[in-house]
């Protein structure tokens, strides 16, 4: 049927949608590889055009046929059968797309078999029971005795929603299913163990409670101890969800067993997969019952003699810390967090600066002036700008149960080595946390004074003299990250601050040689006049802005011309009338012909204002 010349049954709104779907028609078999992508991208478009009947009749089949050997046309219809889904006419009819699905699952491409797997569990979720029966189970078995592994391996996928969808009353069939799986979890090759092994936990999910505990168990079992550690990593994912499934004495029987004997695996890849998980399975069988069965293995896992492993159990601190609560805490894992502040893997100590404060709501205010501020202290000193950069970016954490002020003489350093950082990515980063950092202490932190620090230093504060040097950074995105942090700090602390601190500075840059920077302060003048309000930004503001707009240089005298726009949404029409409108009126005159494009573009803006 697909051999024919296919035209659009439905009846288009016009001879160019006729004529669009028939081009999408024609390129799916067209040898361009692109022209195939396209067309296949718009499958849902042209079964609609074909209507369900002949999606079913002759696009499925034509998909079913297609001897595609190209994996990127093949991984496209394999993510587009699951739209197809509405378009066949129904739950009734929707058990042909299993056909091509079936030969997608089968091919070697792995990214290609997983799109058909998750296709074809789509499909069958929308099926009806007797199309379960009739097509999909059969599917199911037909790719579980495979003769190619690949086929096997995308069976494993598929078991959960053929067995959840089967009728109760086909004990057969679901006994079938269950043989079926086993023996994939017996498989002699070992990705379809891994298969099997990935996609257990899904199927004791929708498996009775008894089958769980016994023949599941067993499986489980047997995967645990496979010779394979690919195979044994993956089981490591199905403790917390049969620790979920299984009553909780039978999970400490059954499973924390197991997760003790992988914590302590010869592979270092399961006992990364184990700290990774482990928090998980804690949470499932309880506080109580992880402090005693648990927690050893957490510790031995945070002295891991691999970096990789400790990262992970690092990244997972907090959590355990507010399960197992602060007398365990406080006695079994802080001992070992003050290890991995020192330790030699830069990555670690990274992860661990990432949450380590949020052990401090946990620990509460003793203990973490105590146990927690010197392991702070040492991070926030440490060579790597990463782990300084996480201290700093969770101090909300620490402010909220013991302040700042403990803090703040060790801070300022760290920032201004941040700030002075070598790499512009570091210094962009540092400065979007300086507002965040302000609000929580105050602008007595702003102009804190450090160990000799110069007569300007003493003057304004190291951190204010910081946030006005960005502005010359020699790195654009540094310059107007600085611009916008001035306008959220002048949000925090008010006009008045603003107009003491910020604009005398900024005024004395204008006057800078570098063309570049001049636009920097008029940017972030631009956006201090939003802020400031009208009163601040007439007075101090607008006056500095006509100055600039005589600059020599064309780039600032257009970027002033944009700033204008952008003013005069802050001010009153009669303002824009005054003092706005005639400056740019004069600009639209300029030589350049940028200054007079922009120029005209903010008298739009000044349009808008004064109408609305």
């Amino acid at each position: 049927a697909h051999e024919r010349c296919w035209q659009p049954d439905m009846e288009p709104d016009s001879a160019d949608d006729l004529f669009s779907v028939a081009v999408l028609i024609d390129e799916l078999k067209n040898e361009n590889v692109q022209l195939r992508l396209n067309s296949i991208r718009r499958l849902t478009t042209i079964a609609t055009a074909l209507g369900a009947e002949r999606t079913r009749s002759e696009l499925v089949p034509f998909l079913a046929d297609s001897n595609d050997d190209e994996d990127e046309c093949l991984l496209a219809i394999a993510e587009e059968m699951g739209n197809l889904i509405p378009k066949v006419g129904g739950a009734e009819h929707v058990h042909c797309l299993l056909a091509p699905l079936e030969n997608l699952s089968t091919v070697e491409e792995t990214v290609v078999r997983e799109k058909a797997v998750d296709a074809a569990c789509k499909v069958g979720r929308a099926m009806n029971e007797d199309g379960i029966h009739e097509h999909y189970i059969p599917l199911v078995q037909r790719l579980a005795s495979g003769d190619w592994f690949t086929a096997r391996v995308s069976a494993c996928g598929m078991f959960a929603v053929a067995y959840e969808k089967c009728s109760p009353s086909k004990t057969e069939l679901r006994r079938s299913l269950q043989t079926t799986f086993s023996e994939l979890c017996r498989d002699e090759t070992p990705m379809v163990r891994r298969a099997a092994a990935q996609n257990l936990g899904k199927f004791a999910a929708v498996c009775e409670p008894e089958y769980v505990k016994t023949e599941i168990m067993a499986l489980f079992q047997a995967l645990t101890t496979d010779e394979q550690d690919s195979v044994r990593l993956l089981a490591v994912e199905d403790c917390a969800m049969l620790g979920r499934l299984l009553p909780r004495e039978e999970c400490v029987y059954e499973v924390v067993p197991i997760v003790k004997k992988f914590a302590a695996d010869k592979s270092w890849r399961v006992r990364y997969m184990v700290a990774q998980q482990l928090y998980e399975l804690c949470e499932s069988i309880g506080k109580d019952l992880a402090r005693t069965e648990l927690l050893p293995s957490y510790e031995q896992l945070l002295m891991d003699n691999e970096a990789e492993v400790r990262i992970a159990s690092a990244g997972n601190v907090s959590s355990f810390c507010t399960l197992v609560g602060a007398e365990a805490a406080a006695e079994r894992i802080v001992p070992r967090v003050k290890e991995l502040a020192g330790d030699t893997s830069q990555h670690v100590r990274a992860a661990l600066a990432s949450v380590i404060m949020g052990l401090a709501p946990t620990l509460g205010k003793a203990q973490t002036i105590d146990q927690l501020l010197p392991i702070f202290l040492t991070l926030l000193k440490d060579e790597f700008p990463e782990v300084r950069l996480n201290i700093i970016s969770k101090l909300d954490h620490v402010n909220q149960v013991i302040g700042v002020d403990l803090l703040s003489q060790e801070l300022l350093p760290a920032i201004k080595d941040l700030a002075e950082d070598i790499h512009w990515r570091v210094r962009l980063a540092i400065i979007e946390y300086i507002p965040l950092l302000a609000s929580q202490m105050g602008t007595a932190f702003l102009f804190q004074k450090t160990e000799g620090a110069g007569a300007g230093a003493a003057k304004e504060g190291q951190l204010n003299q910081l946030c006005l040097a960005w502005l010359s950074d020699r790195v654009y995105s540094i310059r107007e990250a600085a611009a916008v942090n001035l306008q959220k700090l002048t949000e925090v602390f008010g006009a008045e601050w603003a107009r003491t601190h910020i604009l005398p500075h900024a005024l004395e840059l204008m006057k800078s040689p570098h063309y570049l920077y001049r636009t920097t302060v008029i940017k972030a003048m631009t956006l201090l006049g939003k802020t400031v309000g009208q009163e601040v930004l007439l007075r101090d503001i607008l006056p500095a802005l006509k100055v600039a707009a005589k600059d020599k240089v064309p780039n600032v005298r257009f970027t002033i011309a944009k700033s204008f726009g952008e003013v005069a949404s802050a001010v009153d029409s009669s303002v824009v009338d005054a003092e706005i409108r005639p400056m740019l009126y004069e600009m639209e005159h300029d030589s350049d012909a940028d200054v007079r494009f922009y120029a005209a573009q903010s008298l739009q803006m000044c349009d808008i204002k004064t109408r609305g």
